[in-house]
């Protein structure tokens, strides 16, 4: 009977923290209307609700996009993927400085409350890192994947 009830709330909890889905009709219209302002051209587009927040992911051309959104419609996040060329020209000095020999994949950008961050993936033979650079090319985060 324990595990049972252990299974069972196991899967009450991932329900919960994965989000769930909602249809578009569901979403507040300020939300709503915020998001089709913005981002008029967006496709595929799905809904989830999380923590009281509105979460939108999307396609405009060929990049993906998450869009965080509160109750109000004020954005609270943004992550885009974006091209290794829009990289700050200091996270690319950066990268070139301390990571010689390897290679740029799946840069994305995310603004936080308007505190922007660049994540990369850094692949070389044998070996791969996830970094992430503030706007000043400092390494916030650095995680080596084996």
């Amino acid at each position: 009977m324990k595990k049972l009830i252990f299974v069972v709330c196991m899967m009450f909890y991932a329900a919960v923290s994965f989000g769930q889905d909602i249809k578009e009709t569901d979403v507040p219209s300020v939300v709503l209307n915020t998001f089709k302002q913005q981002y008029a051209k967006a496709e595929k587009v799905e809904w989830k609700q999380k923590a009281g927040l509105y979460k939108v992911e999307f396609k405009i051309v060929k990049d993906d996009h998450e869009l965080w959104l509160d109750k109000t419609g004020k954005v609270v996040k943004h992550k885009q993927e974006i091209k290794a060329d829009q990289l700050p020209k200091e996270v690319t000095a950066a990268i070139a400085k301390d990571y010689k020999g390897y290679t740029i994949h799946d840069p994305k950008k995310t603004d936080n409350a308007g505190v922007v961050t660049y994540k990369v993936e850094l692949e070389t033979a044998g070996s791969e890192m996830h970094l992430t650079f503030d706007k000043t090319g400092k390494v916030v985060s650095k995680k080596k994947e084996d």
